[in-house]
């Protein structure tokens, strides 16, 4: 695996644990867990996805 495949596989991973803590800090009745784990989700792919844009330029 090359440099750019292993940054783009520790991303999904990354953003898969947040989406899973989404889900555990709904069960656990936290607002401020979900919003947490819904922003740092959101900022994981918006990077993902300019660091794809980058390097297929």
């Amino acid at each position: 695996m090359n440099r750019y495949q292993v940054v783009t596989l520790a991303l999904a991973f990354l953003v898969t644990a947040c989406l899973i803590g989404v889900g555990i800090s709904i069960g656990e009745n936290s607002p401020l867990g979900i919003l947490g784990c819904i922003v740092a989700a959101f900022a994981l792919m918006g990077f993902g996805f300019s660091y794809k844009r980058k390097h297929m330029r």
